[in-house]
């Protein structure tokens, strides 16, 4: 297992990086990956802290489009890689996955090696997919509601954000339902704040994808990302 920890970031909580051999998963893959890593790690959902990166391809590039679709086939390069937030003690329990196939809507993939990052300090964060707790799927819709819901909820958590800018609505399907989610980025947050976002996440659905935040460099419009 190879650790690039840095040195001035809480080792607490980190992101547990595989690399993987896998061909191609659904588009919306967030529940059948998440699936399969509780089935290899039955610990997983149980976890408070644990959070699901769900797999991303490049949105564009050389003429090709990301496709779109509920039944669309998002093909993987050979950087793919399969990401948990974890605790860091659960890094020796997750591990055991290396040399696992798991099977991801019937594709297989292959789990080869771990790696570990550190989380950032740098202040702007984005999430790809972010499902507030309590709200309906109109929120998701409507900008204004969504981004009043999201003050809220980090308000609850003592944190502020100088600057929100919310972006593409993607769903979420489940057996039980489809639910709406949002992309978020914050910018202005101080470096405590930051840790303590990417650490806590915001909203519900972790295990599925939803509320995670990575670094971004900057706030530019996200209405044209497709990832």
């Amino acid at each position: 297992m190879r650790e690039a920890l840095a040195a001035d970031v809480p080792f607490e909580i980190v992101d547990a990086v595989f690399a993987i051999s896998c061909r191609s998963v659904p588009v919306d893959h967030a529940y059948a990956l998440s699936q399969a890593v509780q089935s290899a790690l039955p610990w997983f959902a149980e976890e408070n802290c644990a959070g699901l990166h769900t797999i991303h391809g490049a949105a564009s590039g050389s003429g090709w489009q990301r496709p779109e679709g509920a039944h669309a086939m998002l093909q993987l390069s050979r950087r793919a890689k399969l990401v948990l937030r974890l605790p860091r003690r659960r890094l020796d329990d997750a591990a055991l996955m290396i040399g696992r196939i798991l099977r991801v809507a019937d594709q297989p993939l292959r789990v080869e090696s771990l790696s570990v990052r550190s989380l950032s300090r740098i202040t702007t964060l984005f999430s790809r997919s972010v499902m507030l707790a309590g709200a309906n799927d109109d929120c998701a819709q409507d900008e204004a509601a969504f981004l009043a819901a999201a003050t809220g909820e980090l308000g609850a958590l003592g944190i502020d954000a100088v600057r929100m800018l919310c972006g593409r609505v993607t769903p979420v399907a489940t057996p039980g339902r489809i639910y709406q989610t949002r992309s978020l980025m914050l910018a202005g947050l101080s470096p405590e704040h930051a840790l303590a976002l990417q650490q806590r996440g915001l909203g519900a659905g972790r295990t599925l994808g939803c509320g995670l935040f990575i670094p971004h460099k900057d706030i530019a419009d996200l209405r044209s990302r497709s990832d």
